[in-house]
């Protein structure tokens, strides 16, 4: 899933073998060198043009039989023009997806199941929050590319002033206590708007709930668990130590522009946001920190909502042979620490978090992607975020609805939504 970069995050089951897909039915584009070139897209600003310069050139270096034509993909309505080429005689040989994105392409039918290369590409510490949405129906379809997640940003110089240790913040109850310290005056202690709704779903997994489960092929909201409720009655208490709106989302007004107004001790984003508060003003230069989402207890973060891209290869390619080096190469251990240190992702794998040890905000987030999920993994889950009732629920909560009545109809209206297509 794309993830905006300050207001959040807010991005085909048809099997065919690589062994059946021998270099020689690769078709040549280039008659005097003999070489292949596959088409590939990749998204819009999920790195820079210098990495990807850097990449294919040393790509092709590694492989002269092979060349990288890259077109670069908006994300508004990108849905439709990839279930629209998978669907095609002429489709890409290797295209970036959000990684909540798979399952709605999976059901289509057009990609090669990669099922059988997971041992090969390093699977076993692959990032669970993007290596589970790759998967549908049993078998791995998206390759996990890079991953981003929500942490703590926060003023380092109104901590210094309230006597507060940011490291030894480690637990929901010890951020309590520090933010309610840092509310004081007209600073607020944290600024949480009422529908970032991404955030709540971190409290909901750290109590042990979801936010839909599946059983006989149907899904079934469960915000009206007790576990979930216990996720909303943490956001609740914890949205009330700052002057977030309760009827809107962290991009209404941008988080950035809040926080930059010098009145805000923290906000709940990904580390880029920290550069777009600078940007508005460039005072708050080396006053920005972060911290992972605390957890229930010390030894393990909060869950996190894992963002980021998957990297799928079509069934209707000629090139399959190309294309899969092309994504072994650019999720392996060299490439990814490269993009990590480029780009300040976590790499795919848990392995590799050490490749941003040296920058604050992505080892922060680092250590949160290890507590990584994803919503839930079904097609049925772009009709949710259509409508988006737990925005609505969360709304209602905060201005003092019943949480047990409230939480039951949006459960109702995540329920209908789901298999609203079955």
């Amino acid at each position: 899933m794309k993830l905006r970069l300050f207001a959040g995050v807010s991005v085909l089951v048809m099997t065919a073998g690589l062994s059946a897909c021998s270099s020689s039915s690769d078709t040549s584009d280039d008659s005097s060198g003999g070489s292949t070139t596959i088409d590939v897209w990749l998204m819009r600003d999920s790195v820079s043009a210098q990495f990807q310069n850097e990449f294919v050139k040393g790509f092709e270096t590694a492989h002269p039989d092979i060349k990288v034509k890259v077109q670069i993909q908006e994300w508004d309505g990108i849905g439709e023009k990839v279930t629209a080429a998978l669907a095609s005689n002429d489709a890409p040989d290797v295209i970036e997806t959000g990684n909540t994105q798979v399952a709605q392409f999976a059901q289509s039918g057009g990609l090669l199941d990669l099922s059988d290369k997971v041992d090969d590409l390093g699977g076993k510490n692959w990032l669970k929050g993007l290596a589970e949405p790759g998967v549908y129906e049993g078998k791995q379809y998206g390759i996990p590319y890079y991953a981003a997640n929500r942490v703590v940003i926060y003023r380092t110089d109104l901590f210094k002033e309230a006597g507060i240790d940011a490291t030894a913040v480690k637990t929901r109850d010890q951020w309590i206590a520090a933010t309610k310290k840092l509310n004081t005056g007209d600073t607020q202690g944290i600024y949480l708007p009422g529908q970032n709704w991404y955030t709540l779903a971190g409290f909901v997994w750290d109590e042990g709930g979801d936010l839909a489960t599946e059983s006989g092929g149907k899904w079934k909201g469960t915000l009206d668990s007790p576990e979930a409720i216990r996720g909303m009655e943490f956001y609740e208490k914890l949205q009330a130590l700052g002057k977030g709106p309760r009827d809107s989302d962290e991009a209404n007004p941008p988080q950035a522009d809040v926080m930059a107004k010098g009145k805000v001790a923290q906000v709940i984003s990904t580390p880029g946001g920290a550069n777009v508060v600078i940007q508005n003003n460039p005072a708050l230069k080396g006053k920005l920190g972060f911290f992972p989402i605390p957890g229930k207890a010390a030894d393990k973060p909060g869950a996190v909502f894992t963002g980021g891209s998957d990297l799928v290869i079509p069934t209707a390619s000629t090139k399959q042979d190309a294309a899969y080096t092309f994504v072994k190469e650019l999720t392996g251990d060299t490439w990814q620490k490269k993009l990590a240190v480029a780009m300040s992702y976590v790499p795919n794998k848990t392995t590799l978090a050490s490749a941003v040890a040296a920058d604050p905000g992505a080892a922060a987030m680092a250590v949160g992607a290890a507590q990584g999920h994803a919503t839930p993994n079904t097609p049925g889950w772009a009709a949710v975020e259509a409508k988006n009732p737990i925005k609505d629920y969360m709304t209602a909560v905060l201005t003092g609805g019943d949480i047990q009545k409230k939480s039951a109809t949006a459960s109702e209206a995540i329920t209908a939504a789901m298999n609203s297509g079955s």
